[in-house]
């Protein structure tokens, strides 16, 4: 005879597992589209300090303003949510290496991404805010 504190089995199981079914299922907003093109602003924290670059996209061209300098690169969707750009003018930290970029997760009016230049490993995260 069972005791009233013991649970059959495979109760015990369908306990354990009933979370895993509603954490798997989630997934971030991901409304890629409407931000192919506007004005964002990105900031990273570097040696204690923020620095921040602001950039516009439209079309197949991005123009981005860092620290006094311009850049402008061309940009080649590969989906909805991933695209290379590929510096016009090779004032970038990467120089002529294209930059691989997929977005994660979006807000309203932000948007989390990872990026890393192509042919490397070493990929980071950023979020970049539509400011216009």
């Amino acid at each position: 005879m069972m005791s009233s504190f013991q649970k059959p089995a495979p109760l015990k199981f369908a306990l354990l597992f009933i979370p895993l079914l509603f954490t798997s299922c989630y997934q971030p907003e991901r409304d890629c589209s409407k931000f192919k093109e506007g004005t964002f602003q990105f900031s990273v924290e570097e040696n204690g300090e923020t620095l921040t670059t602001e950039f516009t996209r439209y079309g197949e061209l991005e123009v981005s303003e860092f620290n006094g300098q311009t850049d402008s690169a061309r940009i080649r969707w590969i989906n909805d949510c991933e695209y290379v750009l590929t510096s016009l003018t090779d004032t970038t930290i990467g120089g002529d290496k294209p930059i691989h970029m997929k977005i994660l997760s979006t807000t309203e009016d932000s948007y989390t991404f990872e990026y890393k230049f192509v042919g490397t490993q070493n990929i980071s995260r950023g979020t970049a805010v539509k400011i216009d």
